[in-house]
């Protein structure tokens, strides 16, 4: 009998267009809402996501195929694809939504994220996404797209290990007074943290 063939692990980094952090936020003209003629980049809680897939990949050459970013934004929310590619991703996905559309709520992003999931041909194993955007600070699209796939989720990571073998995810996470180690079966959604 021949041994199966292992299945190489397939990482998903959602990654949000957010007004930078180093940017002053200012009032519209209008008085109705924050003015967004200013600079954006990648939230950094996403940045930090990506990172963390590419640490990954470094740690785990020949178990890793492939990392794909997503992003559901504005036509110009492609400079954020741009950057997670130049990071390490190998490819990446544009969901695109008409440039003056309302901001997305965190369950309509989650729902998406779980077609988006749904059709990976090659399946999804693992999904990196930052903890909250700086913009809205919600902090709540994982746990909701955890719930929906109910796949096993661990929030804060500050540090993110893989067991091929077993099939499971040892995560660090923040806690009140230091660090809590998770134990996850794959797949699994890890929300990630500042360190």
């Amino acid at each position: 009998m021949r041994p199966s063939a292992v299945r190489l692990l397939n990482i998903l980094v959602p990654v949000k267009r957010a007004v930078d952090y180093s940017v002053k936020i200012r009032v519209n003209p209008q008085q109705t809402g924050v003015d967004l003629n200013v600079k954006h980049s990648m939230n950094p809680f996403d940045e930090i996501g990506v990172e963390e897939a590419v640490r990954l990949r470094e740690r785990h050459k020949d178990q890793v195929k492939s990392i794909k970013a997503v992003t559901i934004g504005p036509p110009k929310a492609i400079e954020i694809l741009r950057s997670a590619l130049a990071m390490g991703a190998d490819s990446s996905i544009h969901v695109e939504i008409p440039e003056n559309s309302p901001a997305l709520e965190p369950l309509a992003v989650a729902k998406t994220l779980r077609e988006i999931i749904k059709r990976q041909k090659e399946g999804v194993d693992v999904v990196i996404l930052g903890k909250q955007a700086i913009d809205d600070d919600l902090g709540v699209t994982g746990q909701m797209l955890a719930g929906l796939l109910g796949w096993s989720q661990a929030t804060f990571a500050s540090k993110v290990e893989i067991d091929h073998a077993k099939k499971e995810a040892l995560v660090t996470r923040e806690i009140d007074g230091g660090g809590e180690e998770v134990r996850c079966r794959l797949p699994v959604i890890i929300t990630t943290d500042l360190r």
